[in-house]
């Protein structure tokens, strides 16, 4: 198994890109509702600061800034996805491997981060997740 290394800064602000693992599935937008409770749960568990956030059928992208000295971004999106996972009906497909695994098969195992480095930075990844929804449509209408 490939060994992912995650940067841990306690305190940071990350930028990050999570998707489902059938891209074709809406379920993000279809049960918005369940994800929102996902996030207040993991939220309450484990505060942190939800700077900007967009929530396409497929996938999301979000910045968010963890307290003072805690650096764990890992533990609060095991959170979030396993208590969206949980909302819904077994339905989906799984693989033997995440049968043997006892995993469901709505999310990608892994996430996209990336750390914030500075204002600039993060104005640009705000930027991008204000305007991705908008881009989204743009390709949309050329098909």
């Amino acid at each position: 198994m490939s060994n992912y290394r995650r940067v841990r800064v306690p305190g940071g602000t990350c930028f990050f890109t999570v998707n489902l693992l059938e891209r074709r599935r809406r379920l993000l937008v279809e049960r918005v509702d369940d994800l929102r409770a996902s996030f207040r749960a993991a939220q309450a568990a484990r505060p942190f600061d939800m700077l900007a956030i967009v929530v396409l059928p497929d996938h999301l992208h979000c910045v968010w800034r963890l307290p003072a000295g805690d650096a764990d971004n890992a533990n609060r999106w095991a959170q979030i996805k396993a208590g969206f996972s949980r909302r819904l009906p077994r339905d989906e497909w799984r693989s033997e491997r995440r049968i043997a695994c006892r995993e469901r098969g709505v999310w990608q195992r892994r996430y996209w981060e990336h750390l914030i480095r500075d204002d600039d930075d993060l104005r640009r990844h705000v930027d991008y997740i204000h305007y991705n929804p908008v881009k989204g449509r743009k390709a949309d209408t050329l098909l």
